[in-house]
């Protein structure tokens, strides 16, 4: 279980940075700079999501993410399973937020410069007591939502940034790159139901390994599910092949 600590240390760290890094994962400054024909930090952290998604899946929710952090801390009260509807929430949400992003550009001509710190202060995103105000309401929307909806919920109903990796994980599952990967084999599974417990995504994990086919666009690859088999069934591996292919 060391992964696993790791893992939790590192996504404490993040939390604990949350103040410093929030502008870099805003929703509003991506739009408030496309009209301006900038391209903020977000919008970049957001581009980088999706072309580390083609190679490493969403390793970033399940590693890096400080909500994800936070969501952790929230499972230790609520731990339910959100209702599977839930998850197209974020979509609806992500299509007209995505577009006004490009209507922006496209009124502001085109994209000028790029500012990977704009409005922050050298850096920092918390630095004035308005920024608090911002700050405190993104962490107690997270809080709600996975106290309310139950485990990850704001993975599933709200996060913008969500669809950016799913969409590169789908296109590295279709386009077969060598990437980060789920295997399994199904031959080994004595069916204890520990994988699909420790998945904070709220996976059916075991259903997946009986199919032989591990790829889903909601895992975030945390390695739980492999770190609990007692019959090290699953494993976490950079390969070419999906687990269908190796059965």
């Amino acid at each position: 279980m060391r992964r696993q600590k790791t893992r939790k240390i590192i996504q404490l760290v993040s939390l604990l940075l949350f103040p410093v890094t929030l502008n870099y994962f805003s929703p509003y400054l991506v739009i408030q700079g496309s009209f301006e024909g900038v391209l903020s930090g977000s919008g970049v952290l957001f581009l980088s999501q999706f072309l580390t998604a083609l190679f490493f899946g969403r390793a970033f929710c399940g590693w890096l993410c400080p909500a994800g952090g936070l969501q952790h801390v929230c499972s230790g009260i609520v731990n339910k399973p959100p209702a599977k509807w839930q998850r197209w929430i974020k979509y609806i949400i992500w299509v007209p937020w995505l577009g006004a992003i490009l209507a922006g550009f496209i009124t502001a001509g085109g994209l000028k410069r790029m500012d990977v710190l704009y409005y922050t202060e050298s850096g920092i995103s918390v630095s004035a007591p308005g920024s608090y105000i911002v700050y405190f309401f993104v962490v107690g929307l997270i809080v709600l939502l996975s106290l309310t909806l139950g485990r990850r919920a704001f993975c599933h109903t709200a996060c913008w940034m969500a669809p950016f990796m799913i969409i590169g994980t789908t296109m590295k599952e279709k386009l077969r790159l060598p990437a980060l990967r789920l295997q399994a084999d199904p031959d080994k599974c004595i069916r204890c139901g520990a994988c699909d417990r420790q998945c904070p995504m709220s996976l059916s994990v075991s259903a997946m390994v009986s199919t032989g086919t591990m790829f889903h666009s909601d895992c975030v690859l945390c390695a739980g599910c492999a770190d609990c088999c007692p019959k090290g069934v699953i494993r976490l591996r950079l390969a070419v092949k999906s687990a269908h292919d190796l059965n």
